[in-house]
């Protein structure tokens, strides 16, 4: 069930995206009179799951969820319809408009993607706010960190400052900027002492290959909150409520180095120091083979942490929804830098559309949907700007060529060009959902 969630979420996003940026070159072109053969949500090779005609156009929906398409009359696209370009240019043609026109008809859907995502974020805005927890909130107790952190120089209970000498207010934003910016110190406090984590040279590969944003987290207190069936821990006396100080007088306040030091006393029996109300009692028991003594914590940010809330009035979230929409787009561009840098190899990490449907949650939740759904319509506008033959960049590419030189591309090289770039795509989505398939196996 969760899948067939994932999977109807994944298919309505792409629908909305794709609808969207193929209006946009619609409109632009109907804007110039230029004629519209065919609209189309999916490609329908050989034949369409629904189509109908109105005023010349014909709209529907194929049953290939690669994308959609326009079809503009005299322009080498995806149909490779070259017989009509051998045929005399016509007035309402693309090939018969001025170069600037052109240009607007193909940034028409790139356009539209930027727009959605504007105006989704300003929707967002208006509807639930911004919620986010601060920095400082976290440094209230410290961060927990994973292995790889701990190779870099990092500990739990860090409190940290900066990251190449930039405060970030926003914990979440952390890993993330310490990735696509290419950190290479991070300022922390350690036990009142202010230190420089210098990261290694290799870093942000590790990170990348690491796969998970967790390599620092928040670090919150043990409190018991429930039980597993059979608890060890419940049996031994544990309540609901108690707070877990440590093990055989070892400090592990913490859940997460909680987690951990347990694994060193499996099989063996072990007092837990645990707080209830203002006492500290002393619990006997047996940690099972497997490492685990049966208690869920308290995990609600909530309980632990004030978070920072703003609302925002219509007039308030567009400017906040402009910043929202370039922000997107300069991490999408760092993004790619680092997939084209070959000392990192995030190229490894490209994924096709089971990555893509993974993100989503597994309950549909309206705000998740739309926020994904915005990420998703900035990357769709930025991968069409690349100047590769059959993405709009391409076409743009040569319409800047024809523009300075006066001189158009000759049909031929424009087919040539298109096939070339549907080789190259058709490459990629082989590559990206193969590498999809390995890692299922792996």
């Amino acid at each position: 069930m969760e899948i067939a969630i994932k999977i109807l979420q994944l298919l309505l996003s792409l629908s909305i995206l794709v609808v969207v940026h193929e209006f946009g070159h619609f409109m632009a072109a109907k804007l110039f009179k230029t004629r519209v053969e065919k609209f189309y949500l999916f490609f329908n090779p050989w034949f369409s799951l629904y189509k109908f005609n109105f005023k010349g156009t014909e709209y529907g929906i194929g049953w290939l969820p690669l994308g959609g398409y326009v079809k503009i009359a005299g322009m080498i696209d995806e149909s490779m319809d070259t017989e009509a370009m051998k045929l005399p240019a016509q007035d309402w043609e693309f090939r018969s408009k001025p170069a600037w026109q052109r240009l607007i008809i193909m940034l028409g859907g790139v356009i539209m993607n930027v727009v959605l995502a504007f105006a989704i974020y300003i929707g967002m805005l208006t509807s639930y706010g911004e919620k986010y927890l601060p920095t400082s909130e976290v440094n209230r107790y410290g961060i927990s960190v994973d292995s790889l952190a701990v190779q870099f120089g990092l500990q739990n209970g860090d409190r940290i400052l900066s990251v190449d000498g930039k405060y970030i207010d926003d914990f979440s934003k952390i890993p993330l900027t310490i990735i696509l910016d290419e950190a290479r110190t991070i300022q922390v406090e350690r036990k009142g002492e202010k230190i420089n984590v210098l990261l290694p040279a290799d870093a942000i590969g590790q990170l990348v290959k690491h796969k998970s944003p967790l390599f620092i987290s928040v670090r919150i207190p043990f409190i018991v909150d429930g039980f597993t069936p059979n608890s060890v821990a419940e049996k031994a006396g544990i309540q609901i409520g108690d707070s877990i100080l440590g093990i055989n007088g070892i400090s592990t306040r913490y859940f997460q180095e909680f987690r951990e030091s347990i694994q060193k006393f499996k099989d063996q029996d072990v007092t837990i120091d645990v707080k209830r109300g203002m006492d500290t009692i002393h619990l006997a028991l047996s940690v099972p083979a497997e490492g685990l003594i049966g208690v869920s914590p308290k995990q609600q940010l909530e309980d632990f942490f004030t978070q920072n809330q703003r609302e925002y009035s219509i007039f308030q979230a567009i400017p906040a929804g402009v910043v929202k929409t370039f922000d997107g787009i300069g991490g999408y561009l760092k993004q790619l830098k680092l997939l084209v840098n070959p000392e990192v190899e995030a190229y490894k990490s490209v994924g096709g559309f089971i990555t893509i449907g993974s993100i989503f949650p597994a309950q549909f939740h309206w705000e998740s949907f739309w926020r994904l759904t915005a990420f998703l319509s900035i990357m769709l506008a930025v991968l069409n700007v690349l100047p590769i033959p059959a993405l709009d960049g391409g076409h743009v590419a040569f319409l800047f060529y024809e523009i300075v030189t006066r001189r158009k591309p000759s049909d031929k090289f424009l087919e040539v060009a298109q096939i070339i770039g549907m080789v190259l795509l058709f490459g990629l989505l082989i590559f990206a959902n193969g590498n999809d398939i390995v890692k299922l196996f792996k």
